[in-house]
């Protein structure tokens, strides 16, 4: 028998995808990462898993205990199933802008949510801090620190780098994705590197992030005033993303995100959220840049349905001025599927 053992034992080992249409325009293989195929749903299984099993060898959570964190949904979700799995109590905080469908199902999983007003991050409200004087006041409680928990990065290098160096008999030309943590990106740039110098890491970034600016000049900077997209584009330099090896970066538009999901969904079949969309906008223009025949790895972080109230709702993306973007080159209207009340 071939059997995974349990929640732990079924995160990873992802198929990766060719991309048709987008490899056919660029003359690239261009792959894409299938981590919404995780059993939780999405890339942050990875992190999600190594920091439990992190923390139980290491004794500092011990059976029955707590484990706490601050995210935007992924991460916590992919916690909530592990707690389940081990036998925790999971407490999530989280900023009260992400999309509704997250808090429902972080509370469906049984995780105690917590939502907190969005501040900056020199803020002592900001969610991570509360979080982590959340779980400093709960007995045998672990705070995850996803953002500067090096477990988080370590569980890249340690498995999406390798599969996808298998996956691609090692003839990997490029790699890109966001960061969020930063844990994805350093992890499967330090590993790819490891193999091969010459593979190219380009990090893709959204409006209202300052990394863009921080690769190009060395300046944390803000590109643009926000973005649409949740859960990536940060401020700071992570402990996860020190040192990580960047040869390029990427600003990707709302615009460009939003076309790059319906061309995804309409095109290749695949309901994906907007990280996906803005990963796969990057690894086009980084596929145009290389020029025919290389290989561009990126990573597809997590299914839409969790985003069907906001990117695949028709009067949301009029409200902010992306209507005319979710039409791909077939042509067709967003799809809207805001809810119907039945009696």
């Amino acid at each position: 028998m071939n059997t995974d053992d349990g929640f732990v034992g079924a995160v990873g080992q992802t198929r990766l995808i060719r991309l048709r249409r987008i490899s056919e325009e660029t003359g690239c293989e261009v792959l894409g990462k299938a981590e919404f195929m995780n059993p939780g749903g999405s890339v942050k299984d990875r992190a999600a898993r190594a920091i439990v099993l992190a923390a139980e060898r290491s004794g500092e959570l011990p059976p029955g205990g707590t484990v706490v964190e601050g995210t935007a949904g992924n991460t916590g979700i992919g916690l909530a199933h592990m707690c389940n799995a081990r036998g925790y109590r999971c407490i999530i905080v989280m900023p009260d802008n992400q999309s509704p469908e997250k808090y429902r199902l972080l509370e469906t999983l049984g995780a105690e949510v917590h939502r907190v007003p969005v501040v900056p991050y020199s803020n002592p409200n900001q969610y991570q801090k509360v979080a982590e004087r959340l779980a400093r006041s709960l007995p045998d409680a672990i705070w995850a620190n996803q953002f500067d928990n090096t477990v988080n990065r370590q569980a890249h290098i340690d498995t999406t780098g390798p599969e996808i160096w298998a996956q691609t008999d090692g003839r990997v030309d490029a790699f890109t994705c966001a960061a969020g943590t930063g844990g994805t990106f350093a992890g499967v740039a330090h590993y790819l590197k490891s193999r091969r110098r010459a593979v190219r890491c380009v990090l893709a970034d959204p409006p209202g992030s300052s990394l863009y600016e921080y690769v190009r000049s060395g300046t944390l900077k803000a590109t643009g005033s926000g973005s649409i997209t949740e859960g990536i584009g940060i401020g700071r330099v992570t402990a996860n993303m020190q040192d990580a090896p960047i040869d390029a970066a990427v600003h990707i538009e709302d615009a460009d995100t939003v076309r790059h999901v319906y061309r995804l969904l309409r095109e290749e079949g695949l309901l994906l959220g907007s990280t996906s969309g803005l990963n796969v906008a990057a690894a086009a223009r980084v596929a145009r840049e290389l020029g025919p025949g290389h290989t561009v790895v990126t990573i597809l972080c997590d299914g839409g349905a969790k985003y069907q109230s906001r990117l695949f709702n028709s009067e949301w993306l009029k409200q902010k001025g992306l209507a005319e973007h979710a039409r791909s080159t077939r042509g067709g209207e967003p799809i809207d599927v805001r809810p119907v009340m039945i009696d």
